[in-house]
């Protein structure tokens, strides 16, 4: 049996949430097209993880 892959636009947004919790900043996206549904997910994710730092999740 394959293992089936997450699709991207959830792996974008996971990986911006890493990045958010991390401390690292919103430039670093890795997704530079700015109509890119990708950059939309990995953004999101990046502001949910600075919403979660702010009420006191670290990943320390």
């Amino acid at each position: 049996m394959k293992r089936q892959k997450r699709d991207k636009l959830s792996r974008a947004h996971a990986k911006g949430y890493q990045a958010g919790i991390s401390g690292r900043s919103k430039e670093n996206c890795p997704h530079t097209d700015s109509t890119s549904d990708a950059r939309s997910q990995w953004l999101g994710g990046w502001r949910e993880a600075m919403e979660d730092r702010s009420y006191g999740l670290n990943s320390r």
